[in-house]
């Protein structure tokens, strides 16, 4: 399969999300490997939404957070469940958006040019299995627009994706 962005330039906000929408719904269709939908959907992000520098997943394992599929630099393993922005949500189960990361108490700096954050959980049964994360080098970077569509993303790729809940390390 070959994917080719869109062009995104004169489009505004809410017309470049429900494009976002429309292209992982694509890349989803019939596919429920979680891994091979979480890294679409953080390349598919992190290449179609401007001022970022980091998009990736942390899924769930006990009580902390693990690295997954991302694009960006290297970042933090192990975040525990209540500490920095990524392990609040999870405590919260709710999405968190932070204007300044720099003001926010416990912030997790994996990335130094990280000034803004937005993280959404994902849910399987009500109860939280992994989130969403991203981040921006610029401050206020996400409002209640990219909170609403991204809310839409987060759930389709609950209903699209195998999550596993339990780890099972390989034998």
């Amino acid at each position: 399969m070959s994917f080719d962005l869109p062009k995104t330039d004169n489009l505004n906000k809410e017309e470049r999300y429900q494009l976002i929408l429309e292209q992982i719904k694509a890349l989803t269709a019939g596919e429920d490997n979680l891994l091979a939908n979480l890294a679409n959907a953080s390349a598919l992000l992190f290449n179609l939404l401007p001022d970022l520098n980091w998009a990736g997943f942390y899924l769930l394992y006990a009580e902390e957070l693990i690295l997954g599929p991302f694009q960006g630099l290297p970042a933090c393993i192990r975040i525990p469940v209540g500490k920095g922005v990524c392990g609040t949500a999870v405590k919260e189960n709710r999405t968190i958006r932070v204007e300044n990361v720099h003001e926010f108490p416990g912030h997790i700096a994996c990335d130094a040019a990280s000034n803004s954050e937005i993280v959404l959980p994902l849910r399987v049964k009500g109860e939280v299995v992994a989130v969403l994360d991203l981040d921006s080098p610029k401050l206020s970077r996400f409002d209640e627009i990219d909170q609403k569509y991204l809310e839409l993303f987060v759930q389709h790729l609950e209903n699209s994706a195998e999550f596993i809940i339990e780890y099972k390390p390989f034998a």
